[in-house]
C-alpha cells in the first residue's frame, strides 16, 4: 500500500479520537450548570472552578505527552486517553458534590491532553503541505463536537436524568476512543517539517528564549480565559436575561458550532493570508462581539454574538498548531506546544471562568462589567499575535 493512502483514514481517527473529549469539556459543563446548582448548591465560582480543574487537568500532562508521543507513540496515549475520559464521566454519574465534579473535570481534562496533543502532532506530519487545514479539520472535530451534543445532552438530561446521561456518555466515549487510537500512528518516513522550515527545528531552550514564544504565550492566556468563559457563561447569561434552559442553549450551541466549523474556515485561510493575521481579525471581532452583548436585545442577536466568540475561540486552537510549528519547526513540536498550553490550563483558567463567576456572584449578575473584561483580553491578544511571525521572518 502507497505511503500516502492511510492519510484520510489516519486523519478521521484522529478526529473521532478528540469528538468526545471535546463535547465533555465544551458542552457538558454549561448543560450541568444548573443541575450542578441546584443539587450541589453551588455559586457561579464553584461552576467557574469546574472548568478551572478541566484547563489545569489538560496542562499538567501537555507537555509530558509531547515528550511520550515520541517515546510510546501516538496510539498508546490516545488509547490511555480514551479509558482516563470514558471512565471518568462513567464516575461522575454517581458525584454527590462539586468536589466530586471537579475531579471529574481535571480527569477529563487530563484525558484530552493524551488525546489532543498526539492528534494535533500526527495530522500535521501526515500533511507537512496542508498544516493549517488539516489541524483546522483535526480541531473542527474538538469544538463542534459540542455544537451536536448540547442540544443532545440537554434533552438526555431532561428525560433520562443526571445519571443515565453521564453513564451513557462516558461507556461511548470509551468505545470510540479505544476503536479510533487503534488507527493513530506517525509515518514510517517522516519528514517532520514543510520544506520552508529547517528539518532541525528549534530545541525547547531556543524557543524559551525566543519573542514569538512568550507573545503566543500570552496569547493563549488573553483570548483561552475569554474563550473559555464563554463555555459556562453562555447559559448563565441567558437565563439572566430571562430565557429558559432550553433558549438559554441556543447561545451555547452557537458558540460551539462556530467554535468548530470555523476551526477548519481559519485553518484553511491560515495557509494562505498568514496565520497571525486570521487569528488577529477574529480575537478582534470577539472583543467587540463581547463588549456590546450585554447592550443588545434578542436571543438570535446574542446568539450570533455568541457565534463570534465561538470563531475565535476556535481560531485560537486551530491556527497555533500550525503557527508554532512555522516558528520553531516540528521535530519539537510536541513539548514546545505542551508549554504553550500551560498559559491555557495554569493563568486563563484563573483570569476567565473562575474570576468571571466570582465577579459575577459580587455584582448580583453584572454581565455588562465581565464581558467588558473579557472583550479587552480578546483585544490585547489579537495585538500580541501579530509580533508572532515564521521562523523565516521572526528573530531571537
Amino acid at each position: 500500500m502507497p505511503e500516502k493512502s492511510p492519510r484520510p483514514f489516519i486523519l478521521i481517527a484522529c478526529a473521532c479520537a478528540i469528538f468526545w473529549p471535546g463535547s465533555f469539556i465544551f458542552g457538558l459543563p454549561g448543560v450541568l450548570r444548573q443541575h450542578w446548582q441546584q443539587a450541589f448548591d453551588a455559586d457561579g465560582g464553584a461552576i467557574g472552578g469546574a472548568v478551572f480543574f478541566i484547563l489545569t487537568g489538560a496542562t499538567c500532562f501537555m507537555y509530558l505527552c509531547g515528550r511520550l508521543q515520541e517515546k510510546y507513540g501516538p496510539g498508546r496515549l490516545a488509547a490511555f486517553g480514551a479509558v482516563m475520559g470514558g471512565g471518568s464521566s462513567i464516575w461522575l454519574s454517581q458525584a454527590g458534590n462539586m468536589t466530586d465534579v471537579n475531579v471529574w473535570a481535571f480527569a477529563v481534562g487530563a484525558s484530552s491532553a493524551f488525546v489532543y496533543l498526539p492528534g494535533l502532532t500526527v495530522v500535521q506530519r501526515w500533511y507537512p503541505e496542508r498544516r493549517g487545514l488539516v489541524a483546522g479539520f483535526f480541531n473542527m472535530a474538538f469544538g463542534l463536537s459540542a455544537a451536536v451534543m448540547s442540544p443532545v445532552f440537554s434533552i438526555l438530561l431532561s428525560t433520562w436524568g443526571y445519571e443515565a446521561l453521564t453513564l451513557a456518555a462516558g461507556c461511548a466515549a470509551l468505545t470510540i476512543g479505544l476503536a479510533a487510537s487503534a488507527l493513530i500512528r506517525f509515518p514510517e518516513n517522516d519528514p517532520l517539517t514543510p520544506t520552508f522550515v529547517s528539518p532541525s527545528g528549534r530545541s525547547v531552550k531556543e524557543a524559551l528564549k525566543s519573542r514569538e514564544f512568550w507573545c503566543l504565550w500570552l496569547t493563549w492566556v488573553f483570548a483561552g480565559a475569554a474563550g473559555a468563559s464563554m463555555i459556562v457563561l453562555a447559559t448563565g447569561f441567558g437565563l439572566n436575561r430571562g430565557l429558559d434552559l432550553a433558549q438559554a442553549v441556543v447561545l451555547l450551541t452557537a458558540f460551539n458550532l462556530t467554535n468548530g466549523c470555523g476551526r477548519l474556515i481559519s485553518g484553511y485561510f491560515s495557509d494562505r493570508i498568514g496565520r497571525s493575521r486570521i487569528m488577529a481579525m477574529s480575537f478582534a471581532g470577539a472583543g467587540i462581539a463581547y463588549m456590546i452583548m450585554p447592550h443588545l436585545t434578542g436571543l438570535w442577536l446574542w446568539a450570533v454574538l455568541a457565534a463570534v466568540i465561538g470563531f475565535a475561540f476556535g481560531t485560537l486552537f486551530a491556527v497555533s498548531g500550525p503557527l508554532a510549528g512555522d516558528c520553531f519547526g516540528m521535530a519539537h513540536f510536541g513539548a514546545i506546544f505542551g508549554l504553550v498550553f500551560t498559559a491555557y490550563g495554569f493563568v486563563s483558567g484563573p483570569l476567565g471562568p473562575w474570576l468571571s463567576g466570582h465577579i459575577l456572584d459580587i455584582t448580583r449578575g453584572n454581565y455588562t462589567l465581565v464581558f467588558s473584561y473579557l472583550g479587552m483580553m480578546y483585544i490585547a491578544a489579537a495585538g500580541l499575535i501579530m509580533l508572532v511571525q515564521p521562523w523565516r521572518e521572526c528573530r531571537l
